[in-house]
């Protein structure tokens, strides 16, 4: 079974973070159709602009609460693909925070 961690763009420039068994473009329709109550039903239209597929619903459900606890600017790293700058992010963030 594979299972799909992703990141939206909304439509206020957040950040929406999730994960699903099925078929991505579905569950992006799902969110722009407003189907279920939750953060992006009043941020609409979203864009999808990250994915990560694992084989373990386990690995991803690790994979999206990582994420879902980063900085913007992480998350846009992540997107941008610039897996280099993550982990002085990380320090950077860690050092406001201490």
């Amino acid at each position: 079974m594979e299972v799909t961690v992703y990141i939206l763009r909304c439509a206020d420039g957040s950040y929406y973070t999730g994960l699903t068994k099925q078929d991505i473009e579905a569950r992006v329709w799902e969110h722009n159709a407003a189907i279920y109550d939750g953060y992006t039903r009043h941020r609409l239209p979203v864009e999808l602009v990250f994915t990560e597929t694992y084989d373990r619903i386990l690995d991803a459900i690790v994979r999206e609460r990582q994420i879902k606890g980063w900085s913007r600017v992480k998350k846009q790293a992540l997107i941008a693909m610039n897996y280099e700058g993550l982990p002085e992010l990380s320090k950077n963030r860690s050092k406001r925070s201490g």
